[in-house]
C-alpha cells in the first residue's frame, strides 16, 4: 500500500476537492463524499497539473507556424494517439476522433452511416438514452429486452441477431450506468460478427473500470466519467467509414479546398473535427489515460470489485432498502442503486446532502425503459406518469437512488453511506422540514432552516429528469 492510500484510507488516488468541507442542516460543516461516480467525476490531480502546465503554451492546432501553435498541435495528436492505445487501436487502421463526450461521439457514428428509416438497429433496453435516441431518429430499432434483475444473456442478442431483416449495426452498452452490470461482450461482439453485423459498443461507463474491449469495430467514451471533466470524447472506428462523404460537422480545419460550388475534403480524423479543437480537453483526457494505466488494471479492477461487494452487498443487508439489479453475487462496477420503502427517492437523495454531505444521483438516470423494468412498473403506470409530466408535474416521478464510486474511494466511504441510509430506512426523524418542487419533483430543507440554500439553486433545475 503506497502512503497515498494509506492517506486515503483505501483509496487508490485522490481528486481534486476531495475533503472539502459542505454545510448541513444542523448547521456544522462535513467533508464531501462524491457517490455520483457515475454521472461525473472530479479531476485526477496529475491532470489538473498537466492542464496547468499546458495552458501557457496553448494555441491554434493544425493552422499555426508558430511555436506554441506546433507545441499544442503535438498535444493535441498524442492524445489523439493515447486514445488509439487506450483502446487497444494502436496497430491496424482504425482512427480516434475527438470529440465532446459518449453522446456527441453515438451521434457522430449515426450520421457516418448513413442510415435511413428501413435499416434496422439491434440495442437492448438497458441502454442510457445516449445509446438509444440516436438510433431511433435515424433507423428502426430493435431491442433484446432484460429481465426483472435488469441482465439478459448472449443468447437473447443471438436470437435478435437472427431475426430479420439484419441488422445494419450493433448498439451495446459496456456497463449500466445504474446497476454497473456488464453484459458478455466479447462473446456478444463475436455472434454479432459472425452473422457480419458490426457492433458499436458505449463504453462511459466501462472505460474508468475496465480495460476496453478490443473486437468492437466502433467504441465510445467521455473523459468527464475518467477524472478528466474538460470536455472530451473519443470515438474510434475504422478509417475508412470516414473516407468518404461528407463529415458530422462542416467547417474550417475539415477541408482542402472550398470553392463557392465545390468542397475538397480532407482525410479523416481532421476532416471529422471541424472548428478549433478543445487541445485543453485532450491534454486532460492523455494525462487520466496515463494516470490509470499508471495504475494498472489489476490494481484498479481489484479496487473496484472489493467497493462494488461492499456497497452493494451493504445497501442490500438494510431493512427497509431494496437494491435494484443483479444479484449481489454477480459481478459488477462499484454502482448500486436502489429505494427506500415509504421515502420518496427525491427526499432520500436531499436528506443524504442536507443531513450528511454525501452526493448521490436520483431520479430515472437518462434510461427510463431500464428502470422502468428494473421497478417492476407496468404499462398503465408509465401512462399515468407520462400525462403527469405532461402537465408540468414531476412530483410523483419513478424513480432510485444511485451511489457510485470511484479511483478516489475507499471502504470507509461505504461505511459513511451504509450509516446514514440506515438511519434513513429506520425512520430517524428529519432535523428540519423539506419542501418539493412539483415542477422538478425535488426536494430541499426549508431554506428558513437552512439559509445556505438561499439562492444557490436555479428554479427549475431538476435532477430528476434525463
Amino acid at each position: 500500500m503506497t502512503m497515498e492510500q494509506n492517506e486515503r484510507g483505501g483509496a487508490l488516488r485522490s481528486l481534486v476537492g476531495d475533503g472539502e468541507l459542505v454545510p448541513c442542516v444542523d448547521g456544522t460543516e462535513r467533508p464531501y463524499l462524491s457517490c455520483d461516480t457515475a454521472a461525473s467525476t472530479a479531476a485526477l490531480r496529475a491532470v489538473l497539473e498537466r492542464v496547468n502546465d499546458f495552458v501557457p503554451w496553448y494555441s491554434s492546432v493544425h493552422r499555426g507556424a508558430g511555436y506554441k501553435s506546433q507545441r499544442s498541435t503535438d498535444a493535441y495528436e498524442n492524445a489523439r494517439e493515447a486514445a488509439l492505445m487506450f483502446a487497444g487501436r494502436q496497430t491496424g487502421d482504425d482512427i480516434a476522433i475527438i470529440c465532446r463526450n459518449t453522446t456527441e461521439a453515438i451521434n457522430h457514428l449515426t450520421y457516418r452511416l448513413r442510415l435511413e428509416k428501413s435499416d434496422v438497429v439491434l440495442t437492448t433496453v438497458v441502454e442510457h438514452h445516449a445509446n438509444m435516441l440516436p438510433w431511433a431518429r435515424a433507423a428502426s430499432c430493435r431491442y433484446v429486452e432484460c429481465g426483472r434483475d435488469g441482465t439478459f444473456e448472449t443468447s437473447d442478442v443471438v436470437k435478435a441477431l437472427g431475426e430479420r431483416p439484419t441488422p445494419r449495426l450493433l448498439a451495446i452498452t459496456g456497463a449500466s450506468n445504474i446497476t454497473g452490470w456488464m453484459p458478455p461482450i466479447d462473446e456478444v461482439v463475436a455472434e454479432a460478427h459472425a452473422r457480419a453485423v458490426p457492433v458499436l459498443v458505449d463504453a462511459a461507463q466501462l472505460a474508468p473500470h475496465r480495460r476496453l474491449p478490443t473486437t468492437p469495430d466502433y467504441i465510445a467514451w467521455s473523459g468527464h466519467k475518467m477524472y478528466a471533466p474538460f470536455g472530451a470524447g473519443i470515438l474510434v472506428g475504422p478509417r475508412a467509414l470516414f473516407s468518404d462523404g461528407d463529415p458530422f460537422l462542416a467547417g474550417g480545419g475539415a477541408i482542402d479546398l472550398v470553392d463557392l460550388d465545390e468542397v475538397v475534403w480532407t482525410a479523416p480524423p481532421e476532416r471529422e473535427e471541424a472548428g478549433s479543437p478543445n487541445v485543453v480537453g485532450a491534454v486532460a483526457l492523455h494525462a487520466a489515460i496515463d494516470e490509470i494505466e499508471g495504475l494498472g488494471w489489476s490494481a484498479l479492477t481489484a479496487h473496484d470489485i472489493e467497493l462494488a461487494r461492499l456497497l452493494r452487498q451493504g445497501l442490500a443487508a438494510i431493512p427497509g432498502v431494496r437494491l435494484l439489479g443483479p444479484d449481489t453475487s454477480i459481478d459488477t462496477l462499484p454502482a448500486a442503486t436502489f429505494t427506500i420503502d415509504g421515502l420518496p427517492h427525491a427526499l432520500v437523495a436531499a436528506r443524504l446532502s442536507a443531513e450528511h454531505g454525501i452526493g448521490v444521483r436520483h431520479g430515472c438516470f437518462c434510461a427510463h425503459p431500464y428502470l422502468t423494468r428494473l421497478l417492476g412498473l407496468g404499462r398503465a403506470e408509465v401512462a399515468e406518469f407520462r400525462e403527469q409530466v405532461l402537465r408540468g408535474d414531476r412530483s410523483k416521478m419513478p424513480g432510485a437512488v444511485r451511489a457510485s464510486l470511484g479511483i478516489n474511494n475507499s471502504p470507509a466511504d461505504v461505511d459513511r453511506l451504509c450509516a446514514a441510509v440506515s438511519g434513513l430506512a429506520a425512520g430517524e426523524a428529519a432535523p428540519v422540514s423539506y419542501v418539493q418542487d412539483q415542477s422538478t419533483g425535488d426536494f430541499s430543507p426549508d431554506t428558513a432552516a437552512a439559509p445556505w440554500l438561499s439562492g444557490s439553486r436555479r428554479q427549475g433545475s431538476s435532477c430528476s429528469p434525463g
